[in-house]
């Protein structure tokens, strides 16, 4: 049994992250703790944390090294067979999920349907976010970084059904 330093709860080592400087071998500050400092820093900080979220993945050091090894991973047929048998089971399991996403890049396609600023941030680029597949037309118009965080919200208010 730990204490966490700041919500001064008692519990088993299990509800603390592994810290292998500390003195037991895990953190002084609960995972529930944690998380929500983790959740108060991003939020105090998301302009910052977005701009660097949005360039690390151009950034040499990384691109380089992950195209490289992308491409070296798909000269294996083994990983391209898995790769192929991952998106077979997912296609399979997101039937309804699959087919809106086909109606509504084949209405792009045609000029159905167009393209607009993210609804959120004004952003160009953007991706079609559908609130219900049942209306594959019904799209919300939304960057990335928008995008994940309706999809962090939605799991998250999930979470909280789940936990009450």
């Amino acid at each position: 049994m730990k204490t966490c330093f700041k919500c001064q709860r008692e519990l088993p080592l299990s509800g603390f992250y592994k810290h292998k400087q500390m003195a037991d071998g895990h953190l002084n500050k609960c995972k529930k703790c944690t998380k929500k400092d983790a959740y108060q820093y991003r939020q105090d900080n998301l302009e910052r944390i977005k701009k660097y979220d949005r360039n690390r993945p151009n950034a040499a050091e990384r691109n380089g090294k992950f195209k490289c090894a992308e491409k070296e991973r798909l000269k294996d047929p083994d990983a391209r067979k898995r790769r192929a048998e991952i998106k077979k089971r997912w296609i399979e399991n997101n039937v309804i999920k699959r087919a809106a996403h086909i109606i509504a890049g084949n209405a792009v396609r045609d000029g159905k349907l167009i393209k607009q600023p993210c609804e959120v941030c004004g952003e160009v680029k953007v991706e079609a976010h559908h609130p219900d597949y049942e209306k594959p037309l019904g799209v919300n118009w939304l960057c990335t970084s928008c995008h994940v965080e309706i999809h962090k919200k939605a799991r998250e208010s999930e979470r909280i059904k789940i936990e009450d």
